[in-house]
């Protein structure tokens, strides 16, 4: 079995959900008492939150390429951003290691593909929704994206870091999501991306009547994925 390097904190509350996805996966598939080989660098969110608040960017790219290359020196063999927003420097993170990064977006629109669908509502931080790395990324694959208008931006943004990375689930702005979610649909938008790791702490597929995808399970079933083809090759 593969060993799979997770860079998380990124919430600890949807790293924690990515270690259960992927040792779920892996004990389905072996049965017995296995589970996944992995290693973890988890940061201390704030300090992260702060650099994207800031804006500084690169800093914050150093810091995820300064993780990347840790883990692969302990032996990691692949790489696994818990997060979507910090996949802005995917690209660079990959150019630093010598091993495979599983990019999320990519996990997704395969996800997207096997349900034929061609346009999604994209909902994430304001960094996900406003810049173009995530929404270009789908678009290699011939996935169109909606966002939310702006004021409907800043609501979903501020329940992520203000709720959703600290353990809160509110059936208000469970609503508010949902709300939002319909005026997606309004606009033809065919499923719904939640393409922030803690979004799905709150919205299930149930919730919704058209696919949703949580990239937070896609993401972490297509690692242990990884790890177990290895396995079976």
């Amino acid at each position: 079995m593969k060993t799979i390097g997770l860079i998380g904190g990124l919430s600890w509350e949807s790293t924690a959900e990515y270690y259960r996805y992927i040792n779920t996966r892996v004990q389905e598939e072996l049965g017995g008492l296995h589970s996944a080989k992995c290693m973890m660098h988890s940061f201390d969110f704030e300090e992260i939150a702060a650099l994207q608040r800031a804006g500084e960017w690169r800093k914050a790219t150093e810091v995820m390429i300064q993780a990347a290359v840790t883990l692969e020196k302990a032996g990691a063999d692949v790489l696994v951003i818990c997060t979507n927003t910090m996949h802005k420097m995917a690209p660079e993170v990959q150019d630093a290691v010598s091993i495979p990064l599983i990019h999320i977006a990519d996990a997704t629109a395969k996800s997207i593909q096997k349900q034929g669908l061609t346009k999604v509502g994209l909902l994430g931080t304001k960094f996900t929704m406003e810049q173009d790395f995530y929404k270009d990324r789908l678009m290699k694959y011939g996935i169109s994206t909606i966002i939310p208008e702006e004021d409907d931006r800043a609501v979903i943004h501020d329940v992520i870091f203000g709720e959703l990375c600290q353990g809160i689930c509110s059936q208000v702005s469970k609503e508010k999501y949902l709300q939002i979610i319909e005026k997606l649909l309004a606009q033809g938008a065919e499923g719904i991306v939640l393409g922030c790791t803690e979004i799905p702490l709150l919205i299930k597929q149930q919730d919704c009547q058209v696919p949703v995808f949580d990239t937070t399970y896609i993401h972490a079933t297509e690692a242990a994925s990884f790890a177990l083809d290895k396995v079976n090759s």
